[in-house]
């Protein structure tokens, strides 16, 4: 748009448990003003007539793996972020577990160049831990990358931090949050043997949540509680699976002054142990996806804010790699295209409200990770928006889908919203089906004391 300003009018936003009509005015990279009902148009603006749409902050997807570098056969920065502004994200943190694995700050610095000449959308990433990385770690600037990650189980990329030496120097001494991937190796490894004892390489998906049960999940995540409640950790629990690690977490304690956070992810409040047998290995994530029991339990978590932000765990492969046997079949579904429109209709169920569903997927993450001016509909922020049409119903299809692997596990699944606009710091990087890539996101930045 050439004009100097846009005004968007006769919208329903919904920002900071509010929902209201109203008018939001942006100004270059800026959102200018707020307004409950219709703004007077300033000169040299260009109008966008929300009427029946919601206007949202951008989704903040702390959650997602883009596969660049080395593994760019799968996804890259460019292709995934594409993705995600067709699916409302205005700012993702990408994991540390590409090729080569990204436990150097200089190895962090160069997937930030990247992402600034490939990605549409705000991008931070994660330092990755290792068991002899800690002075990397002390050395990160906690206003400019966004956590460390951990690999507590080995997962995708043979990461896994094992020494509990290690362990303790990370919680101890890390200037940026921890965010941990919680699964007991030892246990999984013995629930392998078991399993291939029994069926060979033949492995039914079913048998995945029974491999990687809830007791390893437990264990794990009881570990990373019991050290960062001994060092005083900004401790970040990524994608919970459980009901069990729920009695964990805490709920009555104002999300700002937590130390322990969690999230959940789109594919666990969506499906369960059941959708194996037809989905197969495409379900196969790290941890498995387990019982509707725990399902319920962690869309009860959210409700009940033990669980705090929603995300992703995007994690493309293609389908012929997918369509292996259970053991050669890597886990990980893609999903930043279609995960605000899962969780549209998990509202739309009565399973949440709408404003809940902002708060998890928009608030949370600034606030959990200290980001600077994103995540809230404010003047003064980043204009990060989202428009939905709520009653707009569009099915997922092959020839829909933007995902470099071309496959999602949402093919065939009607959804009641769509995604109409989504704009990165004031720029419309996607509208109506069509993407604007003339004008790339910004490196986060956090403010951190």
């Amino acid at each position: 748009m050439n004009k100097s300003e846009i005004l968007i009018r006769n919208a329903t936003i919904v920002n900071e448990g509010r929902q209201f009509n109203g008018s939001v005015l942006i100004n270059g990279r800026f959102i200018k003003a707020i307004a409950e009902g219709d703004m007077e148009t300033p000169g040299n603006c260009e109008v966008i007539d929300a009427t029946g749409l919601l206007l949202l902050p951008g989704i903040i997807d702390c959650h997602v793996h883009f596969r660049e570098p080395g593994v760019t056969h799968k996804g890259d920065i460019n292709s995934e972020s594409r993705a995600a502004v067709a699916g409302g994200i205005t700012s993702f943190f990408e994991m540390p577990n590409t090729q080569p694995q990204t436990v150097t700050l200089d190895l962090l610095e160069q997937k930030m160049a990247l992402a600034a000449e490939k990605s549409l959308s705000n991008y931070s990433f994660f330092l990755g831990a290792s068991n002899d990385n800690i002075n990397e770690i002390v050395n990160a600037d906690p206003n400019t990358v966004c956590g460390v990650k951990v690999f507590f189980g080995a997962s995708t990329g043979n990461m896994l931090v094992d020494n509990i030496q290690t362990l303790e120097e990370i919680f101890k001494r890390s200037p940026i949050p921890v965010a941990a991937h919680c699964e007991d190796e030892s246990i999984i490894r013995t629930n392998s043997e078991t399993m291939r004892a029994q069926y060979g390489e033949d492995v039914p998906v079913e048998m995945h949540p029974v491999i990687r049960n809830s007791d390893a999940c437990y264990r794990s995540s009881e570990l990373a509680v019991s050290l960062a409640r001994r060092f005083n950790t900004r401790l970040h629990i990524t994608h919970l699976s459980t009901a069990a690690e729920l009695s964990l977490l805490e709920s009555d304690v104002p999300l700002s002054q937590k130390r322990i956070t969690a999230e959940a992810c789109t594919h666990y409040l969506w499906f369960c142990d059941e959708d194996y047998k037809r989905l197969g290995t495409k379900l196969k994530v790290n941890p498995a996806i387990k019982s509707a029991s725990d399902k319920n339990a962690l869309l009860q978590g959210i409700l009940d804010n033990k669980i705090d932000i929603i995300s992703t765990d995007h994690a493309p492969h293609l389908a012929e790699e997918k369509a292996n046997t259970y053991f050669k079949a890597p886990s990980g579904t893609p999903l930043v295209q279609h995960s605000l429109q899962a969780m549209m209709q998990i509202v739309k169920q009565g399973k949440m409200e709408l404003t809940t569903m902002v708060d998890k997927m928009c608030h949370a993450p600034a606030i959990c990770y200290a980001i600077e001016k994103r995540g809230f509909i404010r003047a003064g922020y980043y204009a990060d928006i989202v428009l939905v049409a709520p009653e707009r119903s569009v099915t997922v299809q092959k020839e829909n889908i933007l995902y470099k692997c071309g496959w999602s596990v949402f093919e065939g699944t009607t959804f009641d919203s769509q995604i109409v606009k989504t704009f990165v710091n004031g720029h419309l990087a996607f509208n109506n089906g069509e993407i604007n890539d003339s004008v790339k996101g910004l490196r986060i930045t956090f403010e951190r004391k």
